[in-house]
């Protein structure tokens, strides 16, 4: 008998699925189930990355340079301010075009008849790499002389970054109990399976019958398990995104929120369901034959 015969490992490894149908079917929903709820959770820490990321951007620290400067003296700040290194890059907006901007605000402009943008202070707004270091950056542009004030959004980034590291924490913990617990279902399913034909393995074994020829068929069992519950698991997750992104584009109140296209990371969460399923079908076969080939 050839060693490696795949169409009788694949034919006994779905002979195998077939009659244990309801562990099987309990095995594969266990998997969609643990994929899903592990993919719900890296898809809502890749979505609080992207909204981080994208406040980043966004994010302005105001540096406010001091009356005694001129403003030739306060342009010559932004070389030393862009040195720095949090610092992606600085816009200086003179006192005129911060009294601009600001009576853009307001609809009446002849109440600002009477002021002068003297009264306003050149600033720098301050564009960061990471918000994580806004405290730090906040020092470092205090520090350069000139400058006498930094409004910086300390509390929204920090809770930001609280969320961000939340989520992520969250994210590897649950990651790391589901596999567990969709390998424990595998496991069983694979040890009900031998356990029925732990008479058949005990005299294929006497007979000289090789470990791989009788593991295979339980491999092969194990691997049609988890990648089935993989592919169902991706389908499942593509509709149900779909559908909260489309939910949340729809309701105004929450229209603030901007999430990724499922486009973004399909490929990416495609292997990733993949390898899981693969891994999972696999390891748990062959943990669950492993006792019975020690005869």
């Amino acid at each position: 008998m050839r060693r490696w015969n795949t169409g009788y490992y694949i034919k006994e490894g779905v002979a195998g699925i077939f009659s244990h149908g309801l562990m099987s079917f309990a095995s594969v929903c266990i998997i969609i189930a643990c994929l899903i709820i592990m993919g719900s959770f890296m898809l809502l820490a890749v979505n609080v990355d992207a909204i981080i990321d994208k406040f980043e951007k966004d994010n302005v620290v105001l540096a406010f340079i001091g009356d005694a400067l001129s403003e030739q003296e306060a342009r010559a700040l932004e070389s030393r301010i862009e040195s720095l290194p949090n610092v992606e890059y600085a816009t200086f907006i003179s006192r005129d075009e911060a009294m601009q901007s600001f009576m853009e605000g307001f609809q009446d402009k002849s109440i600002f008849e009477n002021l002068d943008s003297s009264i306003l202070r050149h600033r720098y707004a301050v564009y960061m790499r990471d918000i994580s270091q806004t405290e730090q950056t906040q020092r470092d542009l205090l520090a350069i002389n000139g400058i006498v004030k930094v409004n910086a959004n300390l509390t929204i980034a920090r809770g930001f970054v609280t969320v961000r590291n939340i989520v992520s924490v969250v994210t590897i913990i649950l990651v790391a109990i589901l596999l567990v617990v969709s390998l424990f279902i595998m496991s069983n399913t694979i040890k009900l399976a031998t356990y029925d034909r732990r008479d058949e393995i005990a005299i294929m074994k006497m007979v000289g019958a090789t470990n791989g020829f009788i593991r295979w068929p339980f491999v092969f069992q194990g691997f049609i398990l988890g990648l089935v519950g993989a592919f169902s698991a991706y389908i499942a997750q593509w509709v149900i995104y779909t559908l909260v992104s489309n939910f949340i584009l729809r309701n105004y109140t929450i229209g603030i929120i901007s999430l990724i296209s499922f486009s973004q990371v399909a490929l990416p969460l495609f292997f990733i369901f993949s390898a899981v399923g693969f891994g999972v079908g696999v390891c748990g076969s062959a943990l669950a034959i492993k006792n019975y080939l020690r005869v």
